[in-house]
């Protein structure tokens, strides 16, 4: 299953997010118990909401969507989360499968 569905008015992408990291990036794509995720490093610590903010403007600057476009719909209080994001689904979707090949 891949870590990214189309719906309505968007794409939905399960994420594994790596908080407290030494660097910031889009890691790739790595298998999950649901199929597929796609793995974010971030520096900020898992606490008040700070980890998913820099989830969130890392997606959004690599997506070329705004921050509000973003938000986490489940797991905002785990590592593996998964987002909505607000936007051209055919766009999303083949900026996504790019990322497959080589993440930004």
């Amino acid at each position: 299953m891949s870590f990214w569905t189309a719906i309505d008015g968007g794409v939905r992408v399960r994420l594994k997010v790596r908080p407290q990291a030494r660097r910031v990036g889009i890691d790739g794509v790595v298998p999950d118990r649901d199929g597929e995720a796609l793995a974010v490093s971030v520096t900020a610590a898992p606490e008040d909401g700070k980890a998913n903010a820099a989830v969130i403007t890392l997606l959004a600057t690599a997506l070329g969507v705004a921050k509000s476009a973003i938000s986490v719909t489940q797991g905002a209080a785990a590592r593996r989360k998964t987002i909505h994001v607000v936007g051209d689904s055919v766009a999303l979707a083949a900026t996504l499968d790019s990322w497959r090949q080589s993440p930004p």
